[in-house]
C-alpha cells in the first residue's frame, strides 16, 4: 500500500499521544529510550492505538534527537533509539497499517544554546536512522520555527522519496512565529517538498479547526490535524488533560468537512479519543470542496503611539560629539529619594541617558520599571532599562516590555542575566527561557508590531535595544563573533563590561571597527582598594590591571585619596577611550553619582576642548 495513495481515496486515522500517555502510565525521563529499554512497554501502546482503529502507528521518537537526548546522556544511542523505535512501529501495525517515523522540532519556546548547523545534523543523523527501518513515511511534528521545519523538509526531501508530512505548532490560532499564516505556511511546506500539511499540539480541536477554517484547499497537498485532547491543567503537581473521547467524535467530522485527511491526536490524547474519531471518519471519503472562512485581514501595524522626543539616539553616536550613558542601579532598600537626586544630577551633568540593571548579580532591587517611571516623572533623565531573562518567563518579558511600552520607555539593553547562584539566593530558579539574543529578536519582533508567537500587537513599539558586550576575555575573537550574532538578531549599539587597561582600547577598537553599530565603553571608578580586589577577583566579567590595583592599594585606607584616585583612573581610561570610540558608559559605584556626574562633567569638558 501506499499512504498517498489511500490518502486520495479515504479519510485516514493517525494515532494519539504516546509521551503523556506513557506519563499517566508513571513513566517518566526519556519516553524515547523506552524503545530499547522496555521494548514491550511501547509495543504494547501502539498495539491498543492500532485496536483503536489507527490507520498510521507514529514511532516512538519524537525527541530521539542527539540534542534532546543529551540531557540524558542518551545522544550516543541515537541511532539504537530510533531503529527501534520504527521496528516496534512496524511490529504493532502488521501488514495492513501503515508506520511513520516521527521527528520532533527543536527549536521551541524554551532556549536551545546550539546552532542551526548542530540542529540540523541532528536532524539528518535521526532521520537516516529512522530510514534505515523503511517505514512509509516520515512525520515532522511540532515544529514551532517556520524556517526550521521548511528547512528540516527539504533535508528530508535530500534523503528520500518517501511521503513527508510536516506539521506545525501554532502560538496563536491561525498564526506561526513571526506572523505566517496557515495557508502560507502550507504553501511553502508544499514547495519545499511536503506531501502533506498539518498542525498539531499546543492547541485543542476547536483552534485547530478555527486554524484550518481560512485555508483553501490545495492540489497535490494533504491536510493533517492531531490536535491536543485539551488545554492543559495542573493537578497536584502534574499536567492533566479533559478526558473527553465523546467530543472527539464531532470534532474529527468538523476537521474532515475542513479537508482534512488525516486526524490523529497529540498530547492527552488515548487510545479510546482515537476510537471515537475512527468511528466518525475512518474509511469515509475526503471533501472535495470547501467554503473557506475569510481570514482577518493582516494590515501593518500603526506606528508606536508614544515615542522618545529626545534629541540624540543611543544607537547613532555622533562622531565629533561623544555620548554619556550612566549606570545607577535601583536601590536594594526601600529609600528611593537619593536615587532620584542621582538621576537629575548625572542629567545635569550631561549624560544622554540613565540606565538601570535588572536585579544585577542576582540581588534584588526596586524593580527597575518602576524607578524608570519616577525618573521619567520626577526628573529629566531618560531611562535606559536592562531587561534580563533570568527572572521572568517568555509571557513575563513581553508583558514587561508592553508596560514598558506602555509608560513611554523606549531604551532598553537586552541581557541573559546573571545566574541565580551568584546573587542573595541562590536557591532561586533561574528562568533562561530565552538568552540575550533571542529577547533582541523578540523585542525587534514587537518593533514590527507582533508578539513572539506571531500575534498583532495592535501598533508597533519604538525600542531602541542595546547589547552587552565583554571584551575582557582570553579569545576577543569569539567575543566578536557573538557581537555579530546580536547585530544579526536587531542590537542597535552595544555597552562594554568595565575596562581598565589603557593598552585594551586599541585592541578592542581594531577587533570592532568592521562592525557597523556603535559602542559604549564602560569605565567603572573605582573607590577602595578593597573594592579594586572583589571587582578583580570576584565579578564575573571583570578585571583590573595589576598597575590600577597597586595605584589603589597605595591609597590605604583614606577613603578621600582612593575616590581621587579612582577618578584620576577613570579619567585617563576615559582619555584613552575617546581616542577610538565616542560612546562612553559610565558605572556608578554604590549609588555615588557624584563621582560618575564629575566624569560625565568631564566627558563634556573633553567635547568642548575639541
Amino acid at each position: 500500500m501506499n499512504i498517498l495513495r489511500e490518502l486520495e481515496k479515504r479519510v485516514l486515522v493517525g494515532d494519539g499521544g504516546m509521551g503523556t500517555y506513557l506519563y499517566d502510565k508513571g513513566y517518566s525521563g526519556s519516553f524515547e529510550s523506552l524503545n530499547t529499554a522496555e521494548p514491550d512497554v511501547i509495543q504494547g501502546v501502539h498495539q491498543e492505538y492500532v485496536e483503536a482503529g489507527a490507520d498510521l502507528i507514529q514511532s516512538n521518537t519524537y525527541a530521539a534527537n542527539r540534542i534532546k537526548l543529551e540531557k540524558y546522556q542518551l545522544e550516543h544511542e541515537v541511532e539504537n533509539i530510533n531503529r527501534a523505535g520504527v521496528r516496534l512501529a512496524k511490529s504493532a501495525a502488521g501488514p495492513e497499517i501503515f508506520t511513520a517515523g516521527t521527528i520532533g522540532g527543536i527549536t521551541g519556546v524554551q532556549q536551545i544554546d546550539t546552532t542551526r548547523k548542530a540542529i540540523y545534523e541532528a536532524f539528518q543523523e535521526q532521520a537516516e536512522a529512522l530510514l534505515s527501518e523503511d517505514p512509509d513515511a516520515i512525520i515532522l511534528e511540532t515544529f514551532y520555527d517556520v524556517t526550521e521545519l521548511l528547512e528540516t523538509t527539504r533535508l528530508i526531501r535530500q534523503l528520500t522519496n518517501k511521503p513527508i508530512i510536516a506539521q506545525a505548532s501554532l502560538g496563536e490560532v491561525g498564526v506561526m512565529h513571526g506572523g505566517t499564516s496557515v495557508t502560507d505556511l502550507f504553501m511553502l511546506l508544499q514547495e519545499a517538498g511536503a506531501d502533506a500539511a498539518g498542525l498539531n499540539c499546543r492547541m485543542g480541536p476547536y483552534h485547530i479547526l478555527r486554524s484550518l477554517e481560512p485555508v483553501p484547499l490545495m492540489e497535490n497537498l494533504f491536510f493533517t490535524a492531531y490536535p491536543n485532547a485539551s488545554l492543559p491543567d495542573l493537578d497536584d503537581g502534574r499536567f492533566v488533560y479533559q478526558s473527553n473521547p465523546e467530543y472527539f467524535y464531532q470534532r474529527a467530522l468538523d476537521l474532515k468537512r475542513q479537508g482534512v485527511r488525516l486526524i490523529g491526536g497529540c498530547c492527552g490524547t488515548t487510545p479510546a479519543h482515537i476510537a471515537k474519531t475512527a468511528e466518525a471518519v475512518k474509511n469515509t471519503a475526503p471533501v472535495l470542496e470547501k467554503v473557506t472562512t475569510p481570514a482577518e485581514t493582516r494590515q501593518e501595524p500603526p506606528a508606536a503611539s508614544t515615542t522618545a522626543s529626545f534629541y540624540k539616539k543611543l544607537e547613532k553616536v555622533d562622531r565629533e560629539q561623544p555620548s554619556v550613558i550612566v549606570e545607577l542601579d535601583p536601590p536594594k532598600k526601600l529609600a528611593a529619594e537619593k536615587f532620584i537626586r542621582g538621576a537629575e544630577a548625572l542629567y545635569q551633568a550631561g549624560a544622554d541617558a540613565v540606565t538601570m540593571a535588572d536585579n544585577s548579580l542576582a540581588s534584588p532591587r526596586i524593580d527597575n520599571l518602576a524607578m524608570g517611571a519616577l525618573m521619567q516623572n520626577r526628573t529629566n533623565a531618560r531611562p535606559l532599562l536592562h531587561v534580563a531573562c533570568r527572572d521572568r518567563n517568555l509571557i513575563g518579558l513581553q508583558s514587561h516590555l508592553l508596560g514598558l511600552h506602555a509608560i513611554g520607555i523606549h531604551d532598553v539593553l537586552a541581557v541573559t542575566g546573571d545566574p541565580t547562584k551568584v546573587g542573595d539566593f541562590p536557591g532561586a530558579t533561574s528562568v533562561y527561557d530565552m538568552n540575550s539574543i533571542k529577547l533582541i529578536s523578540l523585542i525587534k519582533e514587537m518593533n514590527e508590531g507582533r508578539s513572539y508567537s506571531g500575534k498583532s500587537l495592535g501598533e508597533k513599539t519604538s525600542f531602541t535595544v542595546a547589547a552587552a558586550f565583554n571584551p575582557n576575555v582570553r579569545n576577543l575573537h569569539k567575543a566578536v563573533q557573538r557581537l555579530e550574532k546580536k547585530i544579526d538578531a536587531g542590537a542597535d549599539y552595544f555597552m562594554t563590561q568595565p575596562v581598565y587597561g589603557d593598552s585594551q582600547f586599541q585592541e578592542i577598537y581594531e577587533a570592532v571597527q568592521h562592525l557597523s553599530v556603535p559602542i559604549y565603553i564602560g569605565i567603572m571608578p573605582l573607590v577602595s582598594s578593597k573594592n579594586a580586589e572583589f571587582l578583580h577577583n570576584e565579578v564575573p566579567g571583570i578585571q583590573l590591571t595589576d598597575e590600577t590595583r597597586q595605584r589603589m592599594a597605595a591609597c590605604g585606607n583614606d577613603r578621600e585619596s582612593a575616590q581621587a584616585e579612582g577618578i584620576a583612573i577613570a579619567e585617563e581610561l576615559i582619555d584613552q577611550a575617546l581616542k577610538y570610540f565616542h560612546g562612553i558608559y559610565l558605572i556608578t559605584p554604590f549609588l555615588r553619582y557624584d563621582i560618575t556626574a564629575e566624569l560625565t562633567a568631564y566627558v563634556r569638558k573633553k567635547e568642548l576642548q575639541k
